[in-house]
């Protein structure tokens, strides 16, 4: 299970921080990440961090976006910085976890951030 928190509406040039965090038979975690949809949209790749903490950003938030992950809690953050009205979307968080027998992967529920003067 995933819980996703820190969506809110801010301003252009704001910033906002958004926590995901599994729970649940985890024995491993190789990759945790965000992605988002914009209405109207395809899902869309925002950030990955991977096992030993390399890092895959999309360029439109590179330099913008930092993407960190607490092992001890299994919980991945997004900080963004510098918002634009284009990075309104619902965020959705991702999970790759292993169980003890196989890797799955899960789904937030999405939260909501909105980019607005």
């Amino acid at each position: 299970q995933l819980q996703a928190s820190g969506g809110g509406l801010v301003q252009p040039g704001g910033s906002l921080r958004l926590s995901c965090a599994a729970s649940g038979t985890i024995i491993d975690i190789n990759r945790m990440g965000w992605y988002r949809q914009a209405p109207g949209k395809q899902r869309e790749l925002v950030a990955l961090i991977y096992t030993g903490d390399s890092t895959n950003y999309a360029d439109s938030v590179k330099g913008r976006f930092t993407i960190s992950r607490d092992n001890a809690k299994n919980t991945v953050y997004l900080q963004m910085n510098s918002l634009k009205p284009e990075d309104t979307a619902i965020y959705y968080c991702l999970c790759n976890a292993f169980n003890g027998i196989v890797y799955n992967g899960y789904w937030g529920r999405g939260t909501q951030v909105t980019v607005s003067s």
